[in-house]
């Protein structure tokens, strides 16, 4: 028998970008632990078999279409999220996109910044803020969790635009552990490492990268989705009721090295 603290029956996750990746991963784990899951994604396709996939759990699992950098569609798919489930008690914000790395920092373009910062940062503005006020409205607390990165505490030359956007997650997420901790709502930053999902294809496809990365890792292994489900229920379980403001970076040892 598991312990009951991180059983999830009956909770509701809204996992932003949970069609793929580290999302999904987030979602797995929580369903697995009995949460119902909504999933926010762009990708129609992958929004259809993340919820087949999920579903598999035995737990109510619904996707909806949401550009998390338009402030009328998240409000429509929030609105869309409680009538499906009533609820939300955990909101994951990790929709995201890499950065187009340039030459140097001083020929990046505004609008390549513009267009990370759009969804890394605004997008996480817009969905923390949807939740917050639910989860004030509602009562009984609930848990804000956003995906940082590495690259928020690491130079991450030429993609400065991303490392930006991630380390002002951070920095909300603080904030807003502070301002929300009277309404029992805790809010959580995730930093992952190197994670094999669509966004890294590329960079693991090429072998001077995994040449020069890989051994850097003291676990000698990318990252997976499913590395990040128990972080997922710890977060929005009742055995974290405590825990709030942190920082968790789950990267295989790779910035310690």
């Amino acid at each position: 028998m598991g312990h009951p603290a991180f059983d999830l029956t009956g909770r509701v996750a809204l996992v932003t970008g949970g069609n793929g990746g580290i999302g999904l991963g987030f979602a797995e784990g929580l369903a697995m632990a009995g949460a119902d899951i909504a999933i926010w994604g762009t990708n129609a396709e992958k929004n259809v078999a993340s919820v087949a996939a999920l579903s598999a759990h035995g737990t109510r699992v619904a996707a909806f279409a949401c550009d998390v950098g338009d402030e009328a569609a998240v409000d429509t798919a929030f609105a869309q999220t409680l009538g499906r489930f009533g609820r939300v008690d955990g909101c994951f914000a990790n929709a995201g996109v890499g950065g187009r790395g340039t030459p140097s920092f001083g020929e990046m373009s505004a609008d390549e910044w513009r267009r990370v910062m759009r969804i890394n940062l605004d997008g996480v503005f817009l969905t923390f803020r949807a939740a917050a006020r639910h989860m004030v409205a509602r009562g009984g607390g609930g848990v804000l969790v956003g995906t940082s990165s590495m690259a928020a505490i690491m130079g991450a030359a030429r993609n400065e635009h991303y490392g930006a956007s991630k380390g002002a997650v951070i920095s909300m997420i603080r904030a807003l552990a502070v301002e929300y901790a009277r309404h029992s709502i805790r809010a959580h930053a995730v930093l992952p490492g190197w994670v094999e999902t669509d966004m890294t294809a590329d960079l693991f496809g090429s072998e001077r990268f995994v040449g020069n990365v890989l051994p850097r890792i003291p676990m000698r292994r990318w990252g997976t989705p499913a590395d990040f489900g128990g972080i997922a229920v710890y977060l929005m379980s009742p055995a974290s009721a405590w825990h709030t403001g942190d920082t968790f970076l789950i990267d295989g040892g790779y910035t310690i090295f």
